[in-house]
């Protein structure tokens, strides 16, 4: 008798360890499903990452920059979740409130509605944009500028001159541009109209960017404020191109720590 209680009591024990170890496993799952879910939440909701694909926003933001967008900047549309499908929020914003003149803004592509795009909005409802050689116009009147630094790049067009200019918003916004000197496509240009309801947006590389200069079949066009997704806030993070998520020796190799939690202007 007293083996067989010795036995009875171990397997007990067992039973108790199985049981603990099932509900340690239920309560880890409950948290990371929980988790999970506010990450979802707050994404949707309140803050979305990108990573930024092109130079279009040179000097002041670089491809493999990692930034960090703030959904309620400007309210919220049926474009702001984020998802693969629009929200049933139907036309206009949620508490709508109009971008600065200056910001740097994530939108929807007008042409397809899906496409993520970054550019700087230079342009509100009501005004008139031109380039004329090489500089900037608002509503009739030069933007101020100020050549920073000149020198040169060697890139796939071969080596050219490049010229770093800091440039004033009639608002008094400053932010720095980059240019590769007179005769770009877009250095004259037409006068464009912004409509009631849409902006004007430019990217800070003018002579690298496909931006509202360019007609809607082919670029940007006017964007509709219902497209405006937020404001770029932030740089998280930023590797150079080349760095790999599935090779973590490319993430040292090509990191740049120096942008790392950079204001954006």
């Amino acid at each position: 008798m007293p083996a067989a209680a010795k036995v009875h009591v171990r397997g007990e024990d067992r039973d108790d360890d199985g049981g603990s170890a099932a509900s340690e496993t239920v309560e880890i799952v409950k948290t990371v499903v929980v988790a999970l879910a506010i990450a979802f939440v707050l994404r949707v909701l309140l803050f979305q990452p990108f990573t930024i694909p092109s130079a279009s926003m040179e000097p002041n933001l670089y491809e493999g920059d990692y930034i960090v967008v703030s959904k309620w900047a400007y309210g919220y549309s049926k474009f702001s979740s984020g998802l693969p499908i629009n929200l049933p929020l139907g036309e206009g914003r949620v508490f709508g409130r109009a971008p600065n003149r200056g910001d740097i803004v994530v939108f929807k592509l007008p042409r397809d509605n899906r496409t993520d795009y970054i550019k700087r909005v230079i342009g509100l409802p009501g005004d008139t944009i031109q380039m004329i050689a090489n500089k900037l116009y608002i509503n009739g009147q030069p933007v101020e500028d100020a050549v920073v630094s000149a020198g040169e790049v060697n890139d796939i067009f071969g080596p050219r001159p490049v010229t770093e200019v800091r440039e004033t918003l009639p608002n008094g916004r400053t932010f720095m541009t980059q240019d590769f000197g007179p005769g770009g496509d877009l250095d004259d240009t037409p006068v464009y109209q912004v409509p009631a309801g849409h902006y004007f947006m430019m990217g800070d590389n003018r002579d690298n960017s496909i931006d509202s200069r360019v007609e809607q079949s082919a670029g940007v066009g006017m964007v509709p404020e219902e497209n405006l997704v937020g404001k770029a806030e932030i740089i998280m993070f930023s590797w150079e191109p080349g760095a790999s998520l599935f090779n973590p020796v490319s993430w040292f190799a090509n990191v740049r720590p120096s942008r790392f939690f950079r204001v954006l202007d």
